[in-house]
């Protein structure tokens, strides 16, 4: 799962809006820290600031459209400005993003309480990880 998260790191993030309604906006600065923690930069995302500070409750859907795999990360987020952030996470960020860091201003940190693999029904009628690459793949070089 870790794998996918690396390699595909642009995740769908889902938090509660003051009414009870999902929020759900893409972002692409994730990084890992271990197997219970992920964080992404803040770079324009003031709805999903402000519903974490209402609500911590988060769900992250990263997705492999090539292979048909994806993972969704269930946990609470927790805003960490850049001021406060520890060493460890401005060299984690740096490392991956460097571009972006200066267009950062904080960072959200999610404490993984779930982390679930969610395969295509593809893989229950038969069809290898393989074919479906080839397949995708062919898919997505015709666009």
């Amino acid at each position: 799962m870790q794998t996918l998260i690396h390699n595909h790191s642009a995740g769908m993030v889902a938090t509660v809006n003051e009414d009870g309604s999902p929020s759900v906006s893409p972002k692409a600065t994730f990084v890992i820290f271990d197997a219970q923690t992920i964080a992404f930069g803040n770079i324009r995302s003031p709805g999903t600031l402000s519903n974490l500070r209402r609500n911590a409750a988060i769900e992250v859907c990263f997705i492999d459209v090539i292979t048909r795999k994806a993972v969704r990360i269930t946990g609470t987020g927790s805003i960490i400005s850049k001021a406060k952030a520890s060493l460890a996470m401005i060299t984690a960020f740096e490392g991956q993003w460097a571009a972006y860091v200066p267009r950062m201003s904080a960072f959200v940190s999610i404490a993984v309480s779930e982390a679930e693999l969610i395969l295509s029904p593809a893989y229950d009628v038969g069809f290898s990880e393989a074919e479906l690459r080839t397949a995708n793949l062919e898919r997505l070089n015709e666009l």
